[in-house]
């Protein structure tokens, strides 16, 4: 056998074992995502199958990952209660401008940064950094929202959180991949530095503006604390605290040992069809975005 004839067998064989290790590998990596994604799916598919059963049937045990008893009336109560309805329009209201603010003034913030002859920019950037590590405390920006006058209004629910500095940092680098080439050809065209930005970089960028809508409107639409913090009036709550109260008023309302078993079920019922929809149009709006989340999260993450 000659010895080019041995080479050959020997990467014939060389890439048979790697091909069965590849193998082995997807194998190993599939079963693992599996079992992470039912763990991971688990927890809510309890939830609704809770939400679509019947008191009976939950009051027994009997409800795992299949509604037992299945009924909707609990739906149909939640909805058709005027709170609810209420605290669902103040979210939605709350998640559509604050998101549209958050993405406006971090991509504002970012876009500048992206540049590299933009004076000072190093020092710009370590001081934005500094805050993702250090805050003010709690006391201290209760009383300065206070006294700016927006406790109990919209823009104190929302202002706290309006810009996040990892959010910052992932347009930063987006921004700082787009070709300088087209900036320039709008400047030819007599565009100033806010033309070029929204008319060539903000329609260049739809992986990681679709990204940060997704992560600012998760934000908003989940975020109870701030209304917690600064939301006197009852009619202003988001429907995320209105849920913490319900939840919070059913564990506190009674004594456990006194409580009949039924009183219990019932709420917990109310809850899983409360936080069934309330986590439904993000599950709904996400499977839209995907694309563009996971291209700009690659995109945005490369560059720093």
């Amino acid at each position: 056998m000659s010895k080019h004839s041995e080479k050959k067998q020997a990467r014939s064989l060389r890439r048979s074992r790697e091909s069965r290790g590849y193998r082995a590998f997807q194998v190993c990596n599939t079963i693992l995502m599996i079992i992470i994604g039912a763990a991971t799916l688990y927890p809510f598919l309890y939830l609704v199958a809770q939400s679509f059963s019947s008191e009976a049937e939950i009051i027994q045990g009997n409800v795992n990952l299949i509604p037992k008893g299945f009924n909707i009336t609990t739906y149909k109560s939640v909805i058709e209660k005027g709170d609810f309805q209420k605290y669902y329009l103040n979210t939605l209201i709350y998640t559509v401008v604050g998101t549209v603010l958050s993405v406006l003034f971090s991509s504002l913030l970012a876009y500048p940064l992206s540049k590299s002859n933009l004076r000072y920019s190093g020092f710009i950037s370590k001081f934005i950094i500094f805050t993702m590590y250090f805050g003010g405390g709690l006391i201290p920006n209760y009383v300065l929202m206070t006294r700016l006058g927006l406790k109990d209004t919209m823009m104190g629910f929302l202002l706290p959180g309006l810009i996040g500095t990892y959010y910052v940092l992932l347009m930063r680098s987006f921004f700082s991949s787009v070709p300088h080439e087209l900036e320039e050809a709008g400047e030819l065209d007599g565009l100033n530095k806010l033309g070029v930005f929204f008319r060539i970089v903000f329609p260049l960028s739809k992986p990681i503006i679709a990204t940060m809508v997704l992560f600012y409107a998760s934000m908003i639409w989940n975020n109870w604390f701030t209304a917690y913090l600064y939301l006197d009036s009852k009619e202003k709550w988001p429907v995320a605290y209105y849920i913490k109260t319900i939840i919070t008023g059913a564990s506190t309302s009674s004594d456990p040992g006194e409580a009949t078993a039924e009183a219990m079920q019932v709420s917990a019922n109310i809850k899983s069809c409360s936080m069934v929809l309330m986590a439904l149009p993000i599950i709904c709006v996400y499977p839209f975005i995907q694309k563009y989340y996971v291209q700009g999260m690659m995109l945005g993450g490369v560059k720093e």
